[in-house]
């Protein structure tokens, strides 16, 4: 295992207000942002001395999150997000989102441990 398996790797604040919450971490946590397009919307980079620290992503009308409230969703790394969503499903977890690539960050998988906490596995690429 490598030595950053298991430790969290990144965190997003899950909002339908991005303005406001811009407004709000930027005052408070002095962050500056980048807008990044992506085909499912923009995603905002929290960046602090030029680099990015924290996401965030308007869950404006996602499927599944007409009800949940806005919130933060953190990563944890993994060695690799096949296998461990394989290990996931034998220890009692479920795949609310089976695993993806999404270019310059890594391979994604959204899970739920057994007594409900959801959470995202990422085995990150280096960036370059």
């Amino acid at each position: 295992m490598s030595d950053t398996h298991g430790s969290v790797c990144w965190t997003e604040l899950m909002t339908r207000d991005i303005a406001e919450a811009k407004g709000f971490y930027g005052d408070v946590c002095g962050w500056v942002f980048e807008d990044v397009p992506m085909s499912e919307g923009t995603y905002t980079l929290c960046m602090m001395q030029g680099r990015p620290v924290i996401g965030m992503m308007d869950m404006t009308g996602v499927a599944g999150f007409d009800e949940v409230p806005a919130h933060w969703f953190s990563y944890f790394a993994v060695d690799d997000v096949d296998a461990s969503v394989a290990r996931t499903r034998q220890i009692g977890g479920q795949i609310i989102r089976e695993p993806f690539d999404v270019p310059g960050t890594g391979r994604i998988a959204i899970i739920q441990d057994p007594t409900g906490a959801a959470m995202g596995l990422m085995t990150q690429v280096e960036m370059t």
